[in-house]
């Protein structure tokens, strides 16, 4: 299969979840042949944009997905803890660095 990952990140994000795939990997979380089928799953979906601009997208979507399967985290999960970010990114002053502790509604974690 040929390597369909764009040349260059777009945006911190991108390097951030491939740094992460590649930890879970040497960490043993998941092989790499099942990183490498989650992948290819969701790269040849039917609805994968055929520009490849969606690759990120789709890698960080892999990503969750096999985690899930593996029961180390839900969509749930997931779900809640990108909204406590997008919360944080709201609550921190401009040029500020963004951190979790800085979400409103996280009275537990972080503070």
């Amino acid at each position: 299969m040929a390597n369909d990952a764009p040349e260059r990140f777009a945006a911190p994000w991108q390097a951030e979840v491939l740094g992460l795939q590649v930890a879970l990997v040497e960490n043993g979380v998941f092989t790499a042949a099942e990183w490498a089928e989650a992948l290819g799953r969701t790269l040849h979906a039917p609805d994968a944009a055929e520009d490849g601009s969606d690759y990120y997208e789709r890698f960080l979507g892999a990503l969750e997905g096999l985690l899930a399967e593996k029961g180390l985290t839900g969509t749930a999960e997931v779900e809640g803890l990108a909204a406590a970010w997008r919360r944080a990114a709201r609550a921190t002053p401009h040029g500020q660095p963004i951190v979790l502790a800085n979400d409103p509604k996280m009275d537990c974690v972080g503070k």
